[in-house]
């Protein structure tokens, strides 16, 4: 309440709640303040996850506990203000998940939305209705709410890639379902890279007599590196560079030029050697992989080192500047795709 009330108001009111409480009913006046903010204030902290000291864990992890033991053996990014909710934005998960040589992560399939960075380790894959992408560093990988997927490693060598997920927005909802399939692996429907062909050159097969194997409205789910590093440093060379982002690219889903999932959105940046961009707040929580060199983000007067495959978040309304001290490229995820169907996606420029 906003003006202190005379003695005598004061304990009828507190006489009124203590009489009410048992009913569970509870005065809005006395709490509205908290409830309808004049701008986000996230319980979420700026906070950066060293890759090295990360892998370290996971790879002692690794030596302690199988993938078909553990299911996902994966050591979540827990923001440090969001203590035992597995959450690095109050709306999204991030973790790490390793697969060592020889390993297959058992098939399943959940309502929520995930994606797979990788980070470390080449030629294992993941696997969503039997359609195998043969994962690279700096792939993004996407597994839909409610396709089966598994992963495996036929390698020689530890694969290492992020997890982002919209496991707090799902439970927000209390709309979880998942269930696990009998055999580890689904069964093969069709060649790797089937999808990749069909959907990913900006081009979808015509609508005939025969049925589309993948749904219609999420088809592709491969974003080759060795594609989007290349339209991103084309970009770079030709276009006028954005003095908030940099020069900026975001993940589509070809069915309807939309975010790639429901939930989710992504996209990558290159900021140029010495380029410094200007500070620019947004509601939407993003956290970032570092892919190439190395820079400084500055938020609100905090500043993080970035190194490659180090991992930052940036909650929301958080003003960031990011300077590269050599080429720097970034990749992130948020849930503006979220925000923006709620129409509450907003940012500020300086």
């Amino acid at each position: 309440m906003t003006k202190p009330l005379p003695n005598n108001q004061h304990a009828q009111l507190e006489a009124l709640y203590a009489e009410m409480a048992p009913q569970s009913l509870t005065p809005l006046w006395e709490v509205l303040s908290a409830l309808v903010l004049t701008q986000p204030d996230s319980p979420a902290r700026v906070h950066r996850w060293s890759y090295d000291q990360a892998r370290n864990y996971l790879m002692r992890a690794g030596d302690l506990i199988s993938a078909e033991q553990a299911e996902r053996r994966v050591l979540i990014l827990e923001n440090p203000g969001l203590t035992g909710l597995s959450a690095v934005t109050p709306s999204l998960y991030a973790g790490l998940q390793l697969i060592l040589p020889g390993e297959v992560a058992p098939c399943h399939r959940h309502s929520q939305c995930a994606l797979r960075f990788v980070i470390e380790g080449e030629g294992a894959y993941t696997a969503v209705d039997g359609e195998k992408a043969v994962m690279r560093p700096f792939d993004l990988v996407l597994t839909p709410g409610g396709q089966w997927h598994d992963h495996g490693n036929f390698t020689e060598k530890p694969m290492i890639w992020l997890d982002g997920l919209d496991i707090p927005t799902v439970r927000h909802f209390d709309a979880s379902f998942a269930e696990k399939l009998p055999e580890a692996m689904y069964p093969e429907t069709v060649k790797p890279g089937d999808t990749l062909a069909r959907y990913g050159h900006n081009m979808r097969p015509m609508r005939g007599g025969v049925a589309d194997r993948r749904p219609s409205h999420q088809p592709l789910f491969h974003y080759p590196y060795s594609d989007w590093r290349p339209a991103l440093t084309a970009m770079a060379a030709s276009a006028e560079i954005d003095p908030h982002l940099g020069h900026a690219l975001e993940f589509l889903n070809p069915a309807d030029g939309g975010p790639i999932m429901p939930t989710i959105s992504a996209h990558v940046r290159l900021i140029p050697q010495g380029y410094a961009t200007l500070p620019r707040r947004s509601t939407d929580g993003t956290t970032f992989v570092v892919v190439e060199g190395e820079g400084e983000a500055r938020v609100d007067g905090e500043s993080l080192a970035l190194k490659p495959r180090d991992i930052f978040v940036i909650p929301s309304w958080k003003a960031l500047e990011i300077f590269a001290q050599s080429e720097l490229v970034l990749f992130g995820f948020s849930d503006k795709a979220s925000q923006q169907k709620l129409n509450l996606y907003k940012e500020q420029l300086s």
